[in-house]
This record gives structure tokens, sequence and C-alpha cells, in this order.
């Protein structure tokens, strides 16, 4: 049993890269607005108290910034659910590690292994967003 990639027209492989890069985008955007821009210092400060209100509230704001993009992708209902609930709890998970590590380990602004924490976190992010941008739009157009 052999494996095919359905033959796509120009314009349709056009239009679906163009989405797939515009959602990616939107995620991109959105993760600065709410970890940089939107996130208050009582979120920042009790993200690695595991299930503290602060980082839920954090999450929440993330999963209310994905919405609008995902439920605009030509999906199923509980895909779009699914989508923004799996994103919340990664995003939650990858900021208590982070808090946690940097926590136990008294690092600060002033020590190199904080930016190292903060840099893996990020990436993280933006792993998640990419690993999101091709599940959902290869699902949107198969």
């Amino acid at each position: 049993m052999a494996f095919s990639v359905p033959e796509l027209s120009s314009a349709a492989f056009e239009s679906q890269t163009l989405i797939a890069l515009a959602t990616l985008a939107w995620l991109t955007i959105k993760h600065f607005l709410c970890d940089f821009v939107l996130q208050t210092a009582y979120q920042a400060e009790n993200k690695g108290r595991y299930g503290h209100p602060g980082g839920l509230a954090h999450v929440a704001i993330h999963g209310i910034g994905s919405a609008p993009l995902i439920a605009f992708l030509p999906l199923e209902p509980e895909i779009v659910g699914w989508a923004i609930g799996a994103e919340m709890v990664v995003h939650y998970h990858i900021d208590w590690l982070k808090q946690r590590v940097s926590v136990r380990n008294n690092w600060t602004p002033a020590n190199h292994a904080f930016w190292i924490a903060l840099g893996a976190d990020q990436l993280l992010h933006y792993a998640t967003y990419l690993v999101m941008t091709l599940a959902l739009t290869g699902l949107a157009f198969s």
C-alpha cells in the first residue's frame, strides 16, 4: 500500500499555505499580547503554584485569544474545543515547569540560567503553535 499525496491546484496550495502562515502569525502575535502585554504581576508570580487562579487566568486569556482564529477555520466545533483546551493545558504546564525550575534554583534576571529558561519556555510555546498550525490547517483542508 503506497502513500500518496493528493494533487492540489497551484491556487489551492497557495490558499492553504497562506491560511497556514496567517494562522501561525495570529498565534505568534496573540502569544506576545497574552504573555507580555496582558499578563499581570499576579499571574506571573503565581504560575509556579500548581492550580493557582493566577496561572489559570493566564492560560484562559491565551485560550480566549486563540478562539476567534481557531473558530474561523472550517472545523467541527468539537475539534475547536479540543484545540483550545489542549493549547491551554500545554501552555499551563510549560509555564508551571519554567517557574518551578527558576524558583527552585533561585534564578533571577541577573542569572544567565534565568534567560535560558525563559528562552526555552518561549521556544516550547512557539513549537506548540507550529504543531497546532500544522494539525488544524491539515484537518481543515483534508
